[in-house]
């Protein structure tokens, strides 16, 4: 236990709390069981260690912050831990990174069980399962999903300029009234275009090349480590998974054609389409259907995007704007609503009502001219025009 307080008070005392992101508040941190899921680089860990040192402080005592890939669980389990921290007066438990213990799930329903008034609070990956997990606890946990840095974040974590959230609703409604307010405090397109390369993961230092490594280097960890770790993944197959990506990132949005993929990849349809709904899963893909609730096991998307737009020039596909746009309305917007594919009508459909067109300032209303509640949203542009608004308005909803 001595080796984990020492690590606790290092890991927390290196959490700057200077900035912290809105979801800190949104969590119910109180609550006996709560999980924090979400892709590699999204900012997990720091949110975790921030609450940590802000509620506790550094030292250890009523709450200990403990990593699962740490050395110490080599040679010990979770059960023993939490039954001598619950001896020594611990309240609170912070296990970061639960999917690389193997029997996570049991021995954290049976600390449960045992001692019911110990709080534990948990990261993992986006593809941890808490519903089919080995012990179900769905019923027990309060599940969070942290997501990378909106456009309103960026302009707040990097620039230093503060504007509320708003809500689709508003945006669709208020848009003259929004576009005035950011306009007061910026010029939004020139920092849209900086978020669009350098703005969805937290980690920009100012280094373009550096930050595009380690975006790659959360696209090997995830396929390497987590998919074939909790999708069945062959370990020989992470390459041609990996090759994968690079063909749907080189992809028109349209063009999926899975035996044409499965004859490249030597792959059969089965696999290659359980592939594609296992990067979807792990936070690199975006799937998109016309309508997603009759989607069958396994069912060819409508739709494929790279899960952010930095991926695009982190991989070498910077140049293709059109494709980059429609990825970053999908990003944004499918935090909180619905967004499938529009068919013939517009590029997509939100919540199942509102139908939208994303591309340049020129775009014209011609193919969505008659359908009734629909807008575009359109790059290049720093005000509204009518119901085209400017595309960077869709990175305020969170």
């Amino acid at each position: 236990m001595d080796t984990l307080f020492r690590k606790h008070k290092m890991l927390v005392s290196q959490a700057n709390t200077t900035l912290v992101r809105e979801i800190m508040k949104t969590i119910a941190w109180e609550k006996p069981l709560v999980a924090i899921r979400g892709s590699r680089g999204v900012g997990k860990t720091t949110l975790m260690r921030q609450y940590v040192r802000q509620q506790y402080g550094v030292n250890a005592g009523e709450a200990l912050y403990c990593v699962l890939d740490s050395m110490y669980f080599a040679n010990h389990n979770l059960l023993d831990l939490a039954e001598r921290f619950h001896q020594m007066g611990g309240k609170h438990l912070f296990l970061d990174e639960v999917h690389r213990y193997p029997t996570w799930s049991r021995e954290i329903k049976e600390i449960s069980d045992l001692y019911p008034d110990l709080r534990i609070t948990f990261t993992g990956s986006s593809l941890i399962q808490i519903l089919n997990a080995d012990a179900d606890l769905s019923r027990r946990v309060l599940s969070y999903t942290m997501e990378g840095l909106s456009f309103r974040e960026f302009l707040w974590f990097y620039k230093g300029i503060q504007l509320p959230k708003f809500t689709l609703n508003e945006v669709l409604g208020q848009y003259d009234d929004i576009c005035h307010r950011v306009n007061a405090l910026c010029h939004p397109q020139q920092l849209f275009e900086e978020y669009l390369r350098v703005g969805y993961f937290p980690f920009y230092d100012g280094d373009e090349d550096e930050y595009y490594s380690r975006i790659e280097n959360v696209i090997d960890f995830i396929v390497g480590q987590e998919m074939t770790l909790f999708c069945g993944v062959e370990p020989a197959n992470t390459r041609k998974v990996k090759a994968l990506i690079q063909f749907l990132a080189d992809s028109h949005p349209y063009e999926l054609n899975v035996s044409k993929l499965s004859t490249r990849l030597e792959l059969n349809k089965h696999t290659v389409l359980s592939y594609i709904n296992s990067l979807g899963r792990a936070e690199l893909l975006h799937l998109l259907y016309s309508d997603s609730k009759t989607i069958t096991r396994l069912q060819k998307p409508d739709k494929i995007y790279l899960h952010n737009p930095n991926m695009f020039y982190a991989l070498g596909y910077g140049d293709k704007i059109g494709t980059i746009r429609e990825c970053f309305f999908v990003n944004q917007v499918s935090v909180n609503h619905l967004v499938e594919y529009g068919k013939a009508q517009g590029d997509f459909l939100v919540d199942g009502r509102i139908t939208i067109e994303v591309g340049g300032k020129d775009k014209s209303f011609e193919q969505v001219a008659n359908i009734p509640n629909s807008y575009i949203f359109a790059d290049r542009m720093e005000f509204a025009v009518g119901k085209k608004l400017p595309l960077w308005m869709a990175g305020m909803l969170y």
